[in-house]
């Protein structure tokens, strides 16, 4: 397990990347942490660092966001917290965006946790205090299961 300490808001860019740095090699990031803790904020660093040219913002309410950066690469954003049940998120074609190959952003991803894939990274935002963040990164690679539950 990986351990990032984001004292302040001003710091969120090289935050996001070091997690770049240490999740790149994986398509598929699942974000974990309790509401406010600040999963968007960091996804929406992540997204400027990795030159995402496209406003980011959550999808709670379309489930899913499309990004692309100035090259033409696509990355996706997904937001459960609302769905009630993971069929949903097989009806919107999750499985066809996981395996499109490109980057796979997922936040509350215990709400479809049977359908995600074998491999992926786990990153869990805790809150410290108002403004402190502990980030905690580890690979799964035994069904998601690593850190979701």
């Amino acid at each position: 397990m990986e351990k990032i300490e984001c004292n302040h808001l001003d710091e969120i860019s090289e935050c996001a990347k070091l997690v770049i740095n240490l999740c790149k090699h994986s398509k598929v990031w699942v974000f974990k942490g309790a509401m406010g803790a600040g999963k968007t904020t960091l996804i929406k660093a992540i997204a400027s660092e990795m030159g995402v040219v496209d406003l980011v913002n959550s999808p709670s309410y379309g489930l899913v966001n499309e990004y692309a950066d100035s090259k033409g690469n696509i990355f996706y954003h997904f937001d459960f917290y609302r769905i009630e049940d993971p069929m949903e998120a097989v009806d919107m074609g999750f499985h066809e965006y996981l395996e499109s190959g490109n980057y796979c952003w997922i936040e509350w991803p215990e709400k479809v946790h049977g359908l995600l894939p074998e491999a992926l990274m786990n990153i869990s935002i805790k809150e410290v205090d108002r403004s402190q963040r502990q980030i905690c990164i580890t690979k799964s690679t035994n069904g998601g299961s690593d850190g979701i539950n």
